[in-house]
């Protein structure tokens, strides 16, 4: 563990003490160590599911995907960056860079962390890089509007956990992940029981975020720089669904008839975020509520609580991460050249960079869950398992796959096909850095076509 969290606590003084010139390289190399050692992680096979113990930290086949996505994502956020931050003064590339690698230690610490209430305080720790990169670093003066409403929101849903957490530690007498599973279980009947649950589920359900509680994310996406689109994306709302996976264990016997509202919730959400991507005129948007269709099925995988439910949830969560965060960057390279992210004024790009044509046709097949993608795996499973639970969600999910077709083909065929429009002239060519840049998203997705294996969780 320490052999992670050592080097990327080091980054912050590289950052400040690498002269100019090499700074972004540095970095960038820097981080893609700390990314190759994290794949030790997807080693460790212990009988008891729990590997590298100490008292505070340990992985298991549930967080050990979640922690490489996290430590996959640095470098892959620094390439995107790098344009766009060269023009600033040296001291707020430096805090640039001290953020993210800021948000990462978070973000490790919270899914590693074995006791509850440390899961907590990361959880919320996360909430200020990201706050104050998206306040300080977006496009438009709407930011500071989109900061207050990511803020509001998360603190609003998360403090009912931490007396939800407080309670249960005066019930049980411990919230370590270890100890808790063999407890006695918990005799949950009256109505304060009913609110315990709910306040146990609802910090999660707004990260995740669930439809009726998700207008803060395609708000803090539109205004946020490229990186912070792609941590929310790819990591941020994962924490929700690993939070929601952790819990769900200890509120047992009540789930079965209080988790009806919130999987309809999901379901419906599923089609309403779908039908706002086929009438979105702004990239980044019709992206961050496509998060929140695919999230929508996440949700109802875990509140359906079966095996495959349970798996269909991780692999979705992995995959999505990375087609998601692929998808940001791709907006963010048109963005770059053509100033605009409504999709009308920049079309065509077919004729003027092919090359990244190719790379969105790869992402837009990945986001509609085109076989071999993990994403229709993840789907499936999840479709599956609540067929069995119920099989009018068919309707539903059946929909909400058909749509989500529809919106990543809208979305290809808007930017890339069609006559390019007469006042796009001279724009540069795509450089390398961005073809890196996606293959290291879209490379990862292929290969855990290979062996998800790494990714299915416990069910393995």
């Amino acid at each position: 563990m320490l052999k992670i969290l050592i080097p990327t606590l080091m980054l912050i003084p590289v950052a400040w003490l690498t002269p100019t010139k090499y700074l972004w390289p540095t970095t960038l190399a820097h981080s893609l160590v700390i990314a190759m050692i994290s794949l030790m992680w997807l080693q460790t096979t212990s009988e008891v599911g729990w590997s590298d113990l100490n008292l505070y930290m340990a992985t298991d086949p549930l967080s050990t995907p979640l922690l490489v996505l996290t430590c996959w994502l640095l470098p892959l956020m620094i390439l995107a960056s790098q344009n766009h931050m060269t023009s600033e003064p040296l001291n707020r590339q430096r805090a640039y860079i001290t953020l993210l690698t800021s948000l990462q230690i978070f973000l490790i610490l919270a899914f590693s962390a074995t006791e509850i209430i440390m899961f907590y305080v990361m959880f919320e720790a996360t909430l200020i890089p990201t706050l104050i990169i998206i306040t300080r670093w977006g496009n438009q003066a709407e930011r500071l509007n989109a900061g207050t409403y990511f803020l509001f929101y998360t603190l609003a849903g998360s403090l009912p956990l931490l007396v939800a957490l407080l309670l249960l530690q005066n019930t049980m007498g411990t919230l370590s992940l270890l100890t808790i599973q063999y407890s006695t279980p918990l005799m949950l009947y009256s109505y304060a029981d009913k609110l315990w649950w709910l306040g146990c589920l609802l910090a999660f359900l707004v990260k995740m975020p669930l439809y009726g509680v998700h207008l803060w994310l395609p708000k803090a996406h539109v205004e946020a720089p490229v990186a912070g689109s792609m941590v929310l994306a790819a990591v941020l709302l994962k924490l929700g669904g690993y939070g929601m996976i952790r819990m769900i264990t200890i509120l047992d016997p009540l789930t079965k008839e209080l988790s009806y509202p919130f999987i309809i919730f999901a379901l419906w959400g599923i089609i309403m975020t779908g039908s706002i991507c086929l009438r979105q005129t702004d990239l980044k948007s019709l992206i961050a509520y496509s998060s929140v269709s695919h999230m929508g099925l996440v949700v109802g995988g875990i509140l359906v609580q079966t095996p495959w439910g349970l798996t269909g949830a991780i692999i979705l969560m992995i995959a999505h991460g990375l087609t998601s965060s692929a998808l940001f960057c791709l907006a963010n390279t048109n963005y770059e050249r053509t100033h605009s992210r409504t999709m009308l004024l920049a079309r065509g790009l077919q004729m003027v960079l092919p090359l990244m044509t190719a790379w969105w046709f790869i992402a837009s097949l990945a986001n509609l869950a085109l076989p071999p993608f993990p994403n229709l795996m993840g789907e499936l499973m999840i479709i599956t398992s609540l067929f069995t639970w119920s099989w009018w969600t068919l309707a539903l999910t059946g929909t909400g796959t058909l749509i989500t077709a529809s919106y990543s083909l809208y979305m290809f065929l808007m930017t890339q096909r069609g006559p390019t429009p007469a006042h796009m002239l001279a724009l540069d060519p795509s450089h390398t850095r961005e073809h890196l840049l996606m293959t290291l998203h879209l490379l990862p997705l292929m290969l855990l076509i290979l062996k998800p294996e790494l990714i299915w969780g416990w069910t393995t």
